[in-house]
């Protein structure tokens, strides 16, 4: 077996505790860990580099984790294990408190891969995020790079400031996915498919915007896609953006076991050949939202739905 894995992630793993009238409830989480579990139940070798504590949240995090196959590789011991603390209101909306220390090791060591994924906190939290850059720029050279800017304005500071680490990170990535919310709050009044194309024109091999329901749309310098939702009974919609980002990705490790070949594809991606690797994501993610807590599906999973079967 090769060393190089399929998919490394640096980002933030965290406990989601969400507190509503009811009382409150712990369960894994971290917009990245999220990918990382996608990714291990379509039985991809992936490893997330995160700071995770030694204490009883931290082990919960490690079994979630390994129970999908993913490899943990610290990048530091915080005091404590992060946490996302989401209060829930009468009329069903969310104000959250994040605990979290994003202090990374200068440099951090990320393992050889054929994908490079980040996003979400990592990316934007001092002083972890100028690590973070970097070590996109490193792995860059021989990785394909991903990139979901899962903006988190409690943590993210002023617009300004988040607009441009986030496009500095899209001119170095070959794939972004964000969500239409993340691009109106960067981009206030401006059309989902300008953002995805400015994207494109910074950088990026190919853009794609999802809006839950809606559907989602790909853009590339050859293409632009829109793809309907796949209609389903929403059960609960945690991971489902995350989802959708790790079986894009795998989709794209389907083309190629060479990272220049792959680079080239998604740059190439045409009203032929990005369909079939959007259907396949939004399906992903339709079987998530019909269940509870971030439950992605699992390769057979995938293979017994109504998307197009993957070719390898």
């Amino acid at each position: 077996m090769s060393d190089v894995l399929d998919v490394v992630v640096l980002g933030e793993a965290l406990i989601d505790i969400v507190t509503t009238s009811a009382g409150a409830a712990e369960r894994p989480g971290g917009s990245p860990a999220n990918v990382s579990v996608a990714l291990g139940r379509l039985g991809r070798r992936t490893a997330l580099v995160a700071r995770i504590a030694d204490d009883d949240r931290g082990r919960a995090l490690h079994a979630w984790l390994s129970a999908s196959g993913v490899e943990v590789r610290t990048a530091g011991m915080p005091e404590r294990t992060a946490t996302a603390r989401a209060t829930i209101d009468e009329r069903g909306d969310a104000t959250y408190d994040f605990d979290i220390d994003w202090t990374l090791p200068s440099p951090v060591e990320v393992p050889a891969a054929r994908i490079f994924h980040t996003g979400s906190v990592a990316t934007t939290l001092a002083p972890g995020a100028d690590e973070v850059r970097a070590a996109a720029e490193r792995a860059r050279t021989s990785a394909l790079l991903s990139y979901d800017p899962n903006i988190r304005p409690a943590l993210t500071g002023g617009v300004t400031d988040a607009r441009a680490r986030v496009e500095a990170l899209v001119a170095l990535s070959d794939v972004v996915k964000a969500s239409a919310e993340d691009a109106e709050w960067l981009y206030p009044g401006v059309a989902a498919v300008d953002v995805a194309r400015e994207w494109v024109a910074l950088g990026a091999g190919l853009t794609v915007i999802t809006d839950g329901d809606a559907g989602s749309l790909g853009v590339t310098a050859h293409a632009t896609v829109e793809i309907p939702a796949v209609p389903t009974r929403v059960i609960d919609t945690v991971g489902a953006g995350d989802t959708f980002m790790g079986t894009l990705l795998d989709g794209i490790l389907n083309i190629s076991g060479n990272v220049a070949t792959l680079r080239a594809a998604v740059r190439t991606l045409d009203e032929t050949t990005l369909p079939p690797l959007l259907r396949r994501a939004a399906a992903a993610a339709a079987i998530t939202v019909g269940r509870e807590g971030m439950d992605p599906p699992t390769r057979e999973d995938l293979q017994h739905t109504a998307a197009p079967k993957e070719s390898a």
